[in-house]
Parts: C-alpha cells; sequence; structure tokens
C-alpha cells in the first residue's frame, strides 16, 4: 500500500506520524534560531512558543510513540528509556528558564545548552525510533498514529512538567498540569 505524498514527494503529515514528528523538530530548530536572534518582547514571545511547542510535542510522543516503539522496535526498551530520560533532563532545563527573564545574561548560554541537548535527542529519536517505525509500522498504522499525535497535543500540558515522562503518567497527570498551564497561559495574555 502506498503512503500518501505531499507535493514535495514526501510522506504527508497528516498521514504520516514520522513525517509530523520531523516537520515538528524542524519547527522546533527554527524557533530556537527565532529565540537566540531577538531581544525584549519578541524573544519572550518566540521563547513562549518554544516552551509550548516543546511541552506538547514531548507529551505526545511519550503518549503515542513511545509506547509502540517500546512494544515493536528491536531493543524498543532501552530506547525508549533513554529518551524519556533526555526528555525528564530537558524538562528540568527548559523550566529552569522559564523562571529566568530571557533579556538575563544567563539566558542564552543556559538556552544553547538546552538546543545542544534538543537537537541531539531528536536525532537519537530520528535514528533509533523514528527509522524503526518506518519500517515496522504499516501506512495505516502512521497514519492513525499521526491521527493520535495530533489529538494528544491538543490536550497536553503546555508547560514542562519533569517527572512525567511516561504515557501512563500524562494520562494520569496530564489533564490535571494542562488545565493548569492553560489557565497561566491565558492570565499571561492579559
Amino acid at each position: 500500500m502506498n503512503q500518501p505524498t505531499t507535493a514535495h514527494g514526501g510522506p504527508d503529515p497528516d498521514q504520516d506520524v514520522v513525517a509530523l514528528l520531523m516537520a515538528q523538530h524542524g519547527q522546533i530548530r527554527n524557533l530556537f534560531d527565532e529565540v537566540e536572534s531577538t531581544s525584549g518582547d519578541a524573544r519572550r514571545d518566540a521563547f513562549g512558543r518554544l516552551v509550548r511547542m516543546l511541552a506538547v510535542h514531548e507529551t505526545a510522543e511519550e503518549e503515542v510513540v513511545h509506547p509502540f516503539a517500546k512494544r515493536t522496535a528491536e531493543g524498543g526498551e532501552s530506547i525508549v528509556a533513554e529518551r524519556l530520560e533526555e526528555e525528564r533532563k530537558a524538562k528540568e532545563t527548559l523550566a529552569s528558564l522559564e523562571e529566568m527573564d530571557p533579556d538575563d545574561e544567563k539566558f542564552l548560554p543556559a538556552l544553547r545548552a538546552l538546543r545542544g541537548d534538543v537537537m541531539e535527542h531528536a536525532r537519537a529519536e530520528e535514528r533509533y525510533e523514528f527509522a524503526q517505525l518506518r519500517r515496522r509500522a504499516e501506512p495505516s498504522q502512521l497514519a492513525a498514529m499521526a491521527k493520535s499525535l495530533k489529538a494528544a497535543e491538543a490536550t497536553a500540558p503546555t508547560h514542562p512538567h519533569p517527572g512525567v515522562e511516561s504515557g501512563a503518567k500524562n494520562v494520569a497527570l496530564g489533564p490535571f498540569a494542562a488545565i493548569k498551564d492553560r489557565v497561566k497561559d491565558a492570565l499571561r495574555k492579559k
């Protein structure tokens, strides 16, 4: 069965979870660039979008992608355990960055360190997890996972919650964290 493709010939992110996640990794890289190249309110805004993107993206991966990879990938338990540890560390760093003023002189060095960790994590996901997803999942499974990922993102927390790095914990604690985060976001906008 052929997979739906985009006008550029690549897999359609709406029909392929790997293509969707790869596109999000590109968006995350672009947001890091934007945060680093701006200052003042523009940096605060870009950093807020980066925090939201990372929090939502990781939560959805933890709920949808990691459980599938754990069950089906060769060495899945180990691969997922390593990714979850990387995610926990990144959430801790991101949470500490949220406490800082983006114009503080310590902010950019800490952000650049986080960027290095996040990009290394993304490369590991792409190499060890996504490559096996592509080989082991049928196109219908990739499409169903893309749909599930989007649903998980719609209700995911918008800020990092270190220590909540599993699908089960996200399902149990995620809705409460998401409500708290979204209220906090709404109050910040006012």
